[in-house]
């Protein structure tokens, strides 16, 4: 409560100083923003900053050090909506001024983009594991949170793709005052690091049974011409200059594995995949323009690889079904290759599901106000949130999409019912408190 009165307090003396100070200066003059930097906004705002807010690397333990994380602001006015994008990686984009989340134009709203702890320039120096939780970034967001919203008024959307809207979930989870909606594309909820969904989803719900049938051949194709295949793998290999943790042969028989995943998450056409009478170099094009190893390169986890620490540990992933491919394959089976392939060597973790337990009981009994959308094709729809049915939530499963699906390419009819339910929550009601 003394919290929730200073932050009134704050909201009211900021309103008054506003008028004798720009945003610059107000945003300079908190402590915990650091590096405020003003640049050219878009005609889409008015004003843009880069900041990096100071965060403890570990909200319950401050002692353990702090880190610089990057968010990017930008202001339509400070009465606007806000659409805070919860991203789940680096969010190199937030620093282009013409990068506009398509929630802004529709809801008329300010954005700020905030990248995620331990991705980028983001990253705390020597960096421990253990300090990469879902709670962690939770917190981080709610600081931001706090920090501007006194600043910027208006009624909060938090918002991701992907990780990014698995981000955006976990964060009302931890604090479900800090927004007063949560739009979250494409956000798996998995339930181990291989959830054991998506498989069969692969293999008897994506797409059309033609479709589903086409990709097996060609997997199985790519395997028998393996011989064929593998002068032209290692050349690529070499020429990228991609090094693996495990053998080439491996790593061949994991592109294969991912094909199908990757074809059906990124919405790829069974029409575009080769016949088995096609050239060996016909072949191979196709199946790196779906399955490069770059994927499973240590040089590809530079970029990603905390994402495989926290799947390991929390937010868990996917797993391959050897079986129709087992004769072909090089390696025995494919289980813990996470571990294997993208984990650091001397980094030993359980899953730990409290974090699973804790947003099932949340979606169970919370009043948030959440829209989920997915691509039906889209085997991260497989381990997408299952709700109850209530007024205050809506899920968008749109027939024929992958991981691409927004608000934006959904049908007509889907569209409207988000937009309708968007119209109805930001333009009724007053903003939500923050707890």
């Amino acid at each position: 409560m003394k919290r929730y009165i200073l932050l009134l307090l704050l909201a009211g003396s900021l309103s008054v100083s506003v008028w004798a100070k720009n945003l610059a200066e107000i945003l300079k003059e908190i402590p915990e923003l650091e590096e405020v930097t003003p640049v050219t906004a878009n005609t889409f705002f008015t004003e843009s900053f880069h900041v990096k807010i100071r965060q403890p690397i570990d909200h319950q333990n401050p002692s353990a050090g702090s880190f610089l994380q990057r968010v990017f602001i930008s202001v339509k006015n400070t009465s606007s909506p806000v659409v805070l994008v919860t991203e789940g990686y680096g969010a190199d984009y937030g620093a282009n001024v013409n990068y506009i989340n398509e929630l802004c134009p529709i809801l008329d709203a300010s954005q700020v983009v905030v990248e995620h702890r331990y991705f980028g320039p983001s990253t705390p120096e020597n960096a421990d594991w253990s300090y990469l939780t879902v709670e962690n970034a939770a917190n981080d967001h709610h600081r931001v949170v706090s920090l501007l919203k006194p600043l910027l008024g208006g009624k909060w959307i938090n918002t991701g793709i992907s990780k990014g809207g698995q981000t955006a979930m976990l964060h009302r989870v931890f604090f479900p005052g800090d927004v007063d909606v949560t739009v979250s594309y494409v956000a798996p909820f998995n339930f181990g690091v291989e959830d054991g969904r998506h498989e069969p989803f692969i293999a008897k719900k994506a797409g059309t049974k033609e479709g589903r049938k086409k990709i097996k051949v060609f997997q199985k194709e790519v395997l028998k011409r393996r011989t064929a295949l593998m002068p032209l793998f290692e050349q690529h290999v070499k020429e990228k200059g991609y090094t693996f943790s495990t053998d080439l042969n491996a790593v061949y028989d994991y592109c294969v594995l991912e094909y199908s995943f990757s074809f059906w998450q990124w919405g790829h056409d069974p029409a575009i995949i080769p016949s088995t009478d096609a050239s060996d170099e016909e072949i191979y094009e196709h199946f790196m323009k779906i399955a490069s190893p770059d994927y499973f390169s240590r040089e590809g986890l530079a970029r990603i690889g905390s994402f495989f620490v926290q799947a390991a540990r929390e937010l868990g992933y996917y797993g391959y079904d050897t079986r129709p491919f087992r004769k072909h394959l090089s390696i025995e089976n494919a289980e813990d290759y996470l571990a294997e392939l993208f984990l650091p060597e001397d980094y030993k973790v359980s899953f730990d599901a409290s974090s699973v337990v804790k947003t099932r009981e949340f979606l169970k009994n919370t009043n948030a106000k959440m829209i989920f959308i997915y691509g039906a094709n889209d085997p991260w729809t497989a381990s997408g949130v299952d709700l109850p049915k209530r007024e205050h939530f809506l899920k968008v499963v749109q027939d024929g999409a992958g991981h691409g699906i927004r608000i934006r390419n959904l049908d007509e009819k889907n569209r409207q019912k988000v937009m309708n339910l968007l119209n109805a929550w930001i333009l009724a009601e007053t903003p939500v408190s923050l707890n």
